[in-house]
């Protein structure tokens, strides 16, 4: 009885032993996560002190899951929506939901409709947080919804204001039609995201899905840049396709403070 409670002791004071397979995709998806560049095999075997034949095969099984990215043209490395997508369970971790929460139940109370928050992940715009309206019927948009760029007001804001070679990658695949509405053509769709540039919001009006739309502006961080979008989105008996003056300027207003708290300065 003695020398088994002394073995067990042991266990619970020995450190576990490390992985090694485990303890290098960790290693790999860290090192991907940090990087604002994709990076290939052979940087990565050097910096992580291993093979590029078992980096490739990790990278590879990684990429299976969603875990990380490989680029076609460059067959290089980053890292996966899916690692975004699991950080949703904790989103109340990531700065722009914490600090737009105050100003969505503001807009959600000025305007009785549903408000969503998005931002843009590896060329898709990924729906972060939702307040349902006050009407009895909830709306169906959920955190992790991935919306289309050319169909959604979110999406037309992170064309007009996100990265500027967003809407060539954007317009390299067919524009698929949600609705008859929809725009698919290169040419209205350019047109369009410069409207949105021009007057700062955006709408879509019967385009996702029938009957519904959305009004979205952008939320810009501390060094200017687009960090995402505020929206309205509802009926578009209540959000007509031309929407009220007074329900752009909540819009619009909510964006305004949500981009201050993240250190925006208007100019």
């Amino acid at each position: 009885m003695k020398h088994m409670k002394t073995s067990l002791a042991q266990a619970i004071d020995s450190p576990a032993p490390i992985t090694d397979a485990v303890d290098l995709s960790l290693r790999l998806l860290e090192r991907l996560a940090r990087s604002q560049e994709s990076i290939g095999v052979s940087d990565l075997a050097r910096e992580l002190g291993s093979s590029k034949a078992t980096v490739y095969r990790h990278l590879q099984t990684l990429a299976l899951h969603g875990f990380v990215s490989q680029e076609t043209k460059s067959m290089r490395y980053t890292a996966g929506i899916k690692l975004f997508i699991l950080g949703e369970h904790l989103r109340e971790r990531f700065d722009i939901v914490q600090v737009a929460r105050d100003e969505m139940g503001q807009l959600r109370d000025e305007t009785t409709q549903p408000v969503t928050l998005s931002a843009l992940v590896e060329d898709q715009v990924l729906i972060l947080d939702v307040l349902q309206g006050h009407a009895v019927v909830n709306f169906g948009t959920q955190p992790g919804t991935v919306l289309d760029l050319h169909a959604s007001a979110h999406g037309k804001v992170a064309l007009a204001f996100g990265p500027e070679d967003l809407i060539g990658r954007c317009l390299a695949k067919p524009l698929k039609a949600r609705t008859s509405q929809t725009i698919c053509s290169p040419q209205a769709l350019q047109r369009a995201v410069a409207q949105v540039k021009s007057r700062g919001w955006a709408t879509a009006p019967n385009q996702l899905l029938d009957g519904v739309n959305g009004l979205a502006a952008p939320i810009f961080n501390h060094i200017g840049t687009y960090a995402g979008a505020v929206a309205i989105a509802g009926s578009i008996q209540y959000i007509p396709a031309t929407p009220a003056e007074k329900q752009i300027k909540a819009v619009t207003h909510a964006a305004e403070r949500i981009s201050r708290k993240l250190g925006w300065k208007l100019k």
